[in-house]
């Protein structure tokens, strides 16, 4: 009996230290003719990879998790060979709503792995196995990251951190993604800017929105002026740093959000915000169009 109640404990610990409630998908469109049973078995140990990993110690209850997903589209397979792209995305709750809001959303084009089926999936913090655990491993900590930043600056640098060792482990493998010179918008370069002074107004202006967010229910015209505020810091960055990978990913994930924000409610004035986001993000300058002033 005794060791029935320990047993009980143990297993609940476990089942709390999960931190990501990850849905994880594998697009095989472009490989039909393919055996399809290995990526049924690669999506499954994925899932089990991500959402069973205990990244941070933390006794999280199902409802605290991070609610992320992460999309991966098949190119091409030969062998245990899979040349891939991954879409990662993450969310979090907004206090005294049901509403949630997005936090990351980026496109990595240069995922390129080895996996022989039933391989199995093992992070460890010391060292390079396969570019697959580094890359899942990588995005897990920048969720985890980009999550804290929203409620307290920095205090993501911890995960952070953890991406970065991943990061220059990973560049003993070859693979495409971990170097400066892969281009300026490749893991690289992601989470050296998030580590960079430089680019610590992003980091604070993330808070900021979100503290924002957060308000909408208590006074939703104050809110607004404060995720006004938040947005017009990051055209301050803009100017010294234009067209960053850092300031683009924020401004992705964000962009139908802000709309929604600042097209219904009660009025502010934007038109110097919108002079702002069109600066700041020209991507996305069909979106703020559509912004009343």
């Amino acid at each position: 009996m005794v060791r029935l109640v320990l047993f009980f404990f143990l297993w609940c610990g476990l089942v709390q230290a999960q931190q990501l409630n990850c849905t994880v998908t594998l697009n095989t469109q472009k490989v039909n003719n393919a055996n399809q049973q290995i990526f049924k078995t690669l999506e499954t140990a994925i899932n089990e990879f991500v959402n069973k990993t205990d990244w941070t110690g933390q006794m999280l209850s199902q409802k605290e998790r991070i609610n992320c997903s992460m999309y991966i589209t098949i190119s091409s397979y030969s062998s245990d060979q899979f040349v891939t792209n991954i879409q990662v995305q993450s969310s979090r709750n907004i206090y005294n709503s049901t509403y949630s809001s997005p936090v990351l959303n980026i496109n990595d084009k240069d995922f390129i792995f080895n996996y022989t089926e039933f391989e199995n999936l093992t992070y460890v913090p010391t060292s390079f196995d396969s570019n697959l655990i580094s890359v899942l491993a990588f995005y897990s900590y920048i969720i985890l990251g980009m999550d804290a930043d929203t409620f307290v600056p920095f205090i993501g640098d911890r995960y952070f951190k953890e991406a970065l060792n991943i990061a220059n482990l990973a560049q003993q493998g070859g693979y495409k993604g971990w170097s400066q010179s892969d281009g300026t918008m490749s893991r690289y370069f992601l989470i050296n800017d998030l580590m960079s002074p430089t680019y610590s107004d992003i980091r604070q202006s993330s808070q900021l929105y979100y503290s924002g967010l957060d308000t909408m229910t208590q006074d939703l015209k104050k809110a607004k002026e404060t995720i006004k505020s938040s947005l017009m810091n990051l055209a301050k960055l803009n100017e010294t740093k234009p067209n960053s990978y850092l300031l683009r990913v924020f401004m992705d994930s964000k962009s139908d959000e802000i709309v929604s924000i600042f097209t219904g409610g009660p009025s502010i004035t934007i038109n110097d915000l919108v002079d702002s986001l069109n600066r700041t993000s020209a991507s996305n300058s069909g979106k703020w169009q559509s912004l009343k002033y």
